[in-house]
């Protein structure tokens, strides 16, 4: 469950910026088109193959268009697509029931106070006590997730498709997450509860406060010291892609120099590329698995949308819409806190919220509210996509590069959800919202 609350307070902070991109070096789309097909199908994923004449003869109406386009996904593709979609939803929940059921096993038969009186022997004074209070916890709750991160993380993706890694290099990438999460998050513990014991009633202001300034500096310092712990990052070689990409970022004012390939094939199958970082850390960067499997047009269409997360200001304002679901979730846990604790001191030893023995009980809170706001958080991400899908059809003009990057989306994005389905669970506009936002851009502009 930490690990989960941790990664999903990141996920607050960094947005989920997902794209395309390909080094092209055909001269024209149909052939481009043909060797992106060509490695996409060897991969097990396969879309039915068009060309410029199919794009040309589309009907000039955006339904239409958009039926055209998703009449291209074999039912075998979109039922894939949606089990594996799908089942991350039953995921969630059974990351929450496994979290609260540690929680529960943690907090009964005063064993979290237990370790806290270790943890005071071992680090003499309170800030030390936490900080070692914090690595045990990190450390257990780690350990007894274990499992369920195993077959979500390894065995599911590889199930699927998408997964490059051995058991053995996915260990080692754990190994160096955890040892980030408990150098970084222990610290942060301990300075939580020296925040609880200071601000006394109003402890939840000040650690929205925190909390946000903890967002700020994931943001900043993610794509120069977090990202590299798990990729190698490397300049694009020059040529069309290169040229294409900087030309649209200094037309709108992005402050870079270059466009990074990062070698997310060693990990994982899917197509990505972000433009990320905060006061001078910006970055546009595309993954290896889109430069051998996507087309010139389908690049200038999404970094276009990448590009447009930057000028619209987006970064800022994530944050600032998701510190105040950060401030309604430290309100929300400090009535919770009140009242569970009064119930549960005489089995649990702990009586008060500023006794970092309440830790468990604090993430279960935490856990909660953030499944429960799910709606909200995904509604907020959800939003801003569509602003930057809007952006980047009016930059690049390429909404036929656009759609077609949505159909490789595909791949593990399930393409056509109910509208209920799509507002809970979805943080990207569906495939179909998506391919008709960029087909009626085209009948509204008279394009072919």
């Amino acid at each position: 469950m930490t690990r989960k609350l941790l990664t999903a307070v990141a996920a607050l902070a960094l947005g989920l910026h997902l794209g395309l991109a390909r080094a092209a070096d055909a001269t024209s789309t149909d052939t481009q088109a043909a060797k992106a097909d060509a490695t996409a199908q060897a991969s097990g994923f396969k879309i039915r193959p068009v060309d410029d004449a199919w794009r040309a003869a589309l009907p000039r109406n955006a339904e239409a268009a958009t039926q055209a386009y998703m009449d291209r996904l074999p039912a075998e593709v979109q039922a894939k697509s949606d089990a594996y979609y799908t089942g991350g939803y039953w995921l969630q929940l059974w990351n929450l029931l496994l979290g609260l059921a540690i929680a529960a096993v943690l907090m009964s038969g005063r064993r979290a106070a237990r370790l806290r009186d270790w943890a005071a022997r071992t680090g003499r004074g309170p800030v030390r006590r936490d900080v070692v209070f914090g690595a045990a916890y990190l450390l257990l709750t780690w350990v007894l997730t274990l499992p369920l991160a195993v077959y979500e993380g390894w065995w599911r993706e590889h199930a699927y498709g998408m997964s490059t890694l051995t058991l053995g290099a996915w260990f080692g990438e754990q190994a160096i997450g955890l040892a980030g999460m408990v150098i970084v998050g222990a610290p942060l513990i301990a300075g939580l509860y020296a925040l609880i014991r200071r601000a006394g009633e109003r402890w939840w202001m000040w650690g929205t406060a925190a909390g946000l300034g903890f967002m700020v500096i994931l943001v900043a310092v993610s794509p120069v010291v977090i990202d590299p712990l798990f990729n190698t990052y490397k300049p694009v070689e020059d040529g069309p892609v290169k040229t294409a990409v900087l030309t649209m970022a200094h037309a709108n004012g992005v402050p870079v120099d270059n466009v990074y390939v990062f070698d997310a094939s060693r990990q994982t199958t899917r197509i990505s590329a972000n433009v990320s970082g905060l006061f001078g850390t910006a970055a546009v960067r595309l993954n290896d698995n889109l430069l051998r499997r996507t087309t010139e047009p389908e690049i200038r269409a999404v970094m276009s949308h990448e590009l447009g997360h930057y000028v619209l200001n987006h970064v800022i304002k994530m944050l600032t819409m998701f510190a105040l679901v950060l401030l309604v979730g430290f309100f929300v846990a400090q009535a919770a806190m009140r009242r569970l604790l009064h119930r549960t001191a005489a089995s649990t030893g702990v009586s008060r919220v500023d006794d970092v023995a309440s830790l468990p009980l604090l993430a279960a809170v935490f856990s909660v509210f953030f499944t429960l706001a799910t709606p909200v958080q995904n509604s907020i991400v959800r939003m801003q996509e569509i602003e930057a899908d809007r952006f980047g059809l009016n930059l690049s003009r390429e909404p036929h590069g656009f759609a077609e990057a949505q159909l490789r989306l595909v791949e593990y994005r399930k393409a056509d959800p109910g509208p209920v389905e799509e507002l809970i669970f979805f943080h990207h506009p569906s495939t179909r919202h998506r391919i008709h936002d960029a087909m009626r851009w085209r009948e509204a502009m008279g394009t072919p």
